[in-house]
């Protein structure tokens, strides 16, 4: 039980969004109904979040959507937290899907295990061949815009699509055939379970996974690269056909938890660790 005075949440979401194959009002309802107990807790759309957030102790970002479909309203929410010097949480300083998908195209470069990812039409040569190909909006989200190309397309697909200003603002990647997805949840850079997706045709249809040693070694490299050292993180990445893990997206602004896919102990685990990460947050 939480001791001293009760800090307020705005917590923000947008409980009518319908995100294929998942319930977001289902969990926040419930992380709401949790959050209560310690906490004096209202809810928000992401739309009206700016101009609630000097009446709150803490903003929780969760369930809001993916933020294109209110990128003005996003804008001048971060604008009003730094003005304010409010406490966000998420904090705005994450460089994964928070910051746009330039990540894939550094990590990349750097060498990460990532899934090989160019943004310029001049930098195709540094991917592998494959049958096909996936191009997507650098700033999209929950597949907004995503498009599957077959190799003899590519050239003539993208001869129009990354010439002069439009170049650097899509995605490309190779098509990896991969035997399953497998996402690794951490609070606080602190891991606490792990689901995957044993058929690829259905990513949401979700299973608990048994991570291994290496398994979370290779998760934590991309949560210690993101240097966020509060907040919810989910590191999301495909097992190749060789056994290989490769990062699909590190997800650090508004994570889907799918919390309906774990046991009661393991959810109320993630709750108190998600309640003691709040207390902490620096002001």
């Amino acid at each position: 039980m939480a001791t001293g005075p009760r800090q307020s949440l705005l917590f923000v979401t947008d409980l009518a969004y319908e995100a294929r194959g998942r319930r977001y009002c289902d969990e926040d309802i419930f992380l709401t109904s949790r959050l209560r107990e310690d906490f004096d807790t209202a809810l928000c759309h992401p739309r009206d979040a700016a101009a609630l957030l000097d009446g709150f102790d803490v903003a929780v970002i969760r369930n809001s959507g993916p933020v294109l479909h209110y990128q003005e309203a996003y804008d001048a929410f971060r604008t009003r937290a730094r003005e304010l010097g409010a406490r966000v949480y998420n904090p705005l300083t994450g460089r994964g899907d928070m910051a746009g998908k330039q990540y894939l195209v550094d990590l990349s470069r750097a060498g990460y295990p990532v899934i090989p990812t160019v943004d310029r039409a001049a930098d195709l040569g540094l991917l592998p061949e494959a049958d096909g190909y996936v191009i997507k909006p650098k700033l999209g989200a929950d597949s907004v815009g995503l498009r599957f190309v077959r190799t003899s397309e590519l050239s003539s697909e993208l001869s129009s699509e990354l010439s002069s200003e439009a170049d650097g603002t899509q995605l490309i990647q190779p098509r990896i055939d991969f035997r399953y997805e497998v996402s690794f949840y951490f609070v606080d850079r602190d891991f606490q379970y792990a689901l995957h997706a044993p058929h690829p045709e259905r990513r949401w249809v979700l299973e608990p996974y048994a991570a291994s040693a290496a398994d979370l070694e290779f998760a934590r490299s991309f949560v210690d690269w993101n240097t966020l050292d509060h907040g919810i993180q989910r590191v999301d990445a495909c097992r190749t056909a060789d056994g290989e893990l490769l990062l699909v997206e590190l997800e650090d602004l508004n994570p889907y938890l799918s919390l309906d896919r774990v046991a009661e102990p393991v959810r109320a685990a993630f709750v108190t660790r998600m309640k003691a990460s709040l207390r902490d947050l620096p002001a």
